[in-house]
C-alpha cells in the first residue's frame, strides 16, 4: 500500500516545474484564462509545501504536478561515506599520457608565440600547439575536455532560474508592483 506524503512535506523545484507545466496544460485546455493562470504560476512559485500546490490544483482534473518518492521513515544517520569518484574526465583520473600533453600543451603554444614574436621561426610553428591539442582531443575524446554534463547541468540551472524570475516579474507586474 502506498501511503500519501504529507501535505506538509516541502517541495523542490522540480516539483515546481511539474505544477507549472501542469497548469499551462490546463490553460492550454481553456480551464483557466490568463489572469488566473498568472495568478496561480506565481502561487507555485511562492509555494513552499505539497499543501500549498494541492490548493492550487483543488479544482482542476488531471494532470497535477508529479512528486518524486519520498521514503516516509526518518532513516538512522549514514556513517560517513567515502568520496564520490570523479567523472574519468577530471584531471585526477587522467593516464600519464593525458597528464603529459595537457602539461605540454601549454608549453608548445607559448613557445610557439615566442618563436614568432622574436622572429627565430616563421609563423608555421603555431601549427606544433595545434596539432598537439587535435591530438589529445582524438585520443581522450571528452576526458580531453571539460566535464559537459556539468556544463549541461549549469546550463539547465541558468535557464530554470531565469524561468522563474520571470515568472515572478510578470506575477509582480500583473499585481501592480
Amino acid at each position: 500500500m502506498t501511503e500519501v506524503p504529507s501535505p506538509q512535506l516541502r517541495i523542490s523545484d522540480q516539483n515546481r516545474e511539474s505544477a507549472l507545466s501542469a497548469l499551462g496544460e490546463h490553460m492550454t485546455a481553456g480551464r483557466l484564462d490568463i489572469d488566473e493562470y498568472g495568478e496561480r504560476s506565481a502561487r507555485i512559485t511562492a509555494a513552499k509545501t505539497r499543501g500549498e500546490l494541492g490548493e492550487i490544483f483543488a479544482d482542476l482534473p488531471a494532470p497535477h504536478p508529479r512528486y518524486e518518492d519520498v521514503p516516509q521513515a526518518v532513516a538512522a544517520p549514514e556513517p560517513a561515506a567515502a568520496p564520490e569518484p570523479r567523472p574519468s574526465g577530471t584531471p585526477e583520473n587522467w593516464s600519464p599520457p593525458q597528464r603529459f600533453l595537457a602539461a605540454i600543451f601549454p608549453l608548445t603554444l607559448i613557445a610557439a608565440i615566442a618563436l614568432i614574436a622574436t622572429g627565430t621561426l616563421a609563423w608555421p610553428i603555431i601549427f606544433v600547439p595545434i596539432g598537439v591539442g587535435v591530438f589529445g582531443k582524438a585520443m581522450w575524446g571528452h576526458g580531453w575536455n571539460h566535464d559537459a554534463e556539468h556544463r549541461r547541468r549549469h546550463e539547465r540551472h541558468l535557464r530554470d532560474r531565469e524561468r522563474r524570475r520571470e515568472l515572478r516579474d510578470s506575477y509582480r507586474r500583473d499585481l501592480g508592483h
